[in-house]
């Protein structure tokens, strides 16, 4: 029993960490839609491309994560890179201001979120995940 308590930890732990991925997608999308004051069509052709574009960054990273030698500039000019080809994409879906505010949008939400796990560690939580069974009412 002791045993498979011990290894159920591990699997509950990756589910909570993708439920909250999945958490901070939404919100995420949610941003963004509001800050860019999407119209629906826009947000129907919208959308598809970002998650593209949001596939190709996150391989980057990973590849940069899982890189011995963990080159920042090859990293940084490779997003810079999926920026350029998706600006041209993202004007199938939106007009011209609204891709530089996405990409100013994308930042700014990375510094809330950042902002809020600090928040959250200096509270205790470890890593910035609340303990499990959530947050209580009145926030951490």
């Amino acid at each position: 029993m002791v045993i498979l308590c011990w290894l159920a930890q591990p699997a509950w732990s990756q589910g909570q960490k993708r439920n909250m991925a999945g958490q901070l997608e939404a919100m995420k999308t949610g941003f963004i839609t509001t800050r860019l004051q999407l119209t629906p069509q826009e947000a129907q052709k919208f959308w598809p491309i970002y998650n593209l574009y949001s596939e190709e960054v996150r391989q980057v990273i990973f590849n940069f994560r899982h890189d011995p030698n963990r080159n920042e500039l090859a990293k940084e000019e490779a997003l810079l890179n999926i920026k350029k080809k998706y600006s041209v994409e993202f004007l199938k879906a939106i007009p011209p201001p609204k891709i530089n505010d996405f990409f100013q949008a994308e930042i700014d939400f990375n510094r809330l979120v950042q902002q809020e796990m600090l928040r959250r560690q200096r509270n205790g939580y470890p890593g910035g995940v609340p303990p499990p069974g959530g947050l209580t009412p009145q926030g951490p």
